[in-house]
């Protein structure tokens, strides 16, 4: 909010990886624009997530309804001008999206926009990260097994090499396919050595096979 004109914002998770769950919102306002939309799985943080790119409505009360007819209706009492989505992703995982919003229409030009997604990157690292921490140790380390680590360094770099990210964002990839899956990492390695699980991107996909 320091570093963007605008009235309140909200981090939250969407979707099957972590769940969908406001994380932290500036205001109630904000937290309400994150429950309507998990309610009604439509608006501009589902769009943002579902395209891996930032949804930006600098007049929403002109042009919500034709987008979003659902979210529009449901939010037309709270007079919202401008409504800004960025997705949260780390690789192919698609964790859930931060949202702005101002009482006013507002732009936001294209440095500014460009800010706010490598914004958005750093705190979808922190959001996995910390979802991992908090899950069992099954998916974070790997039981203290040698064997196990090697497994999970060749698999790392292979997703590496991959999605062109880097090691440890390939680390958090591979974490999060365990945990979304409820399998551990020495697992979803092993699958990934076998070229069961290619996560490289085909025709907007991950590839993966049994």
């Amino acid at each position: 909010m320091r570093a963007f004109e605008v009235t309140g914002a909200a981090v939250s998770t969407l979707g099957d990886v972590l769940g969908s769950e406001t994380i932290d919102a500036s205001d109630a306002q904000a937290a309400r624009l994150d429950e309507v939309q998990f309610d009604l799985g439509e608006g501009p943080c589902w769009d943002a997530l579902r395209h891996s790119a930032p949804v930006l409505e600098p007049d929403l009360r002109t042009r919500a309804s034709s987008s979003w007819p659902a979210f529009a209706a449901a939010i037309g009492d709270d007079r919202i001008g401008a409504l800004f989505a960025f997705p949260l992703q780390v690789g192919p995982l698609k964790i859930g999206a931060v949202d702005m919003y101002s009482l006013i229409p507002a732009v936001l030009d294209p440095t500014q926009s460009k800010r706010a997604s490598e914004m958005a990157d750093l705190v979808a690292r922190r959001v996995l990260q910390d979802a991992l921490s908090r899950s069992s140790d099954e998916y974070t380390d790997d039981v203290g097994n040698p064997y196990s680590r090697r497994i999970v360094h060749q698999a790392t770099g292979v997703v590496l090499a991959q999605l062109d990210i880097s090691a440890d964002d390939a680390r958090l990839v591979i974490q999060g396919h365990a945990f979304s899956n409820d399998r551990s990492m020495m697992d979803v390695s092993r699958d990934i050595l076998d070229g069961r699980i290619d996560f490289s991107v085909r025709q907007g996909r991950i590839e993966e096979s049994e």
